[in-house]
């Protein structure tokens, strides 16, 4: 099975930058498209963002663009997501997720997920 495990939550102001990774455990990563999901209390499971397997192709939540950045380094199987002015709303649980069939904004074609981080904003 593949295992991804995210990192790099926390508590923050609002205004304030975070960056999220995900390392993945094959050497396949390299082929894979990588999501970023999250998850607030009471909503469903929002898409953050995408990159594919080169990371030349990049997608974006309408709530998060020209603020998040998402970006890959397959030598260390690990993909990223800056996270810059910071808003309360950003406030959930990030998921990071693997696609073998490209970017994608519904999360039915993610095959692999990781656990979670929370990222907490205050106002």
């Amino acid at each position: 099975q593949v295992q991804l495990v995210e990192s790099g939550g926390g508590l923050v102001q609002a205004g304030d930058s975070l960056r999220l990774s995900c390392v993945a455990s094959r050497r396949t990563f390299s082929s894979w498209a990588m999501g970023w999901f999250r998850q607030a209390p009471g909503k469903e499971r929002e898409f953050v963002a995408a990159i594919g397997w080169n990371g030349f192709s990049t997608d974006y939540g309408d709530s998060v663009k020209g603020r998040f950045t998402i970006s890959r380094d397959n030598a260390k199987n690990t993909v990223y997501l800056q996270m810059n002015s910071l808003k309360p709303e950003d406030t959930a649980v990030y998921y990071c997720a693997a696609s073998p069939s490209g970017v994608a904004r519904s999360n039915y074609q993610y095959h692999y997920w990781g656990q979670g981080t929370q990222v907490t904003v205050s106002s």
